[in-house]
């Protein structure tokens, strides 16, 4: 699922919007194991969720197993 990063913490924590306007969150354990460094107000990421809570963020192309295509 895409969504845009809405807020984004120092300490790896943040939220997003998805497509449909529903606001979505992550904790820092999530980013941290997501081998990104930073991401930014606006930014388009792939996400998993289990009901509203973020388990996975993701850029296509970064990290294990992402392939650009």
């Amino acid at each position: 699922m895409q969504a845009s990063i809405h807020t984004f913490a120092e300490d790896g924590s943040g939220s997003a919007l998805l497509d449909d306007g529903r606001l979505v969150s992550w904790p820092a354990e999530v980013f941290a194991g997501s081998a990104l460094r930073h991401v930014r107000p606006g930014q388009r990421v792939s996400i998993e969720l289990d009901g509203t809570t973020v388990t996975r963020v993701w850029i296509v192309g970064i990290g294990p197993g992402e392939t650009i295509r």
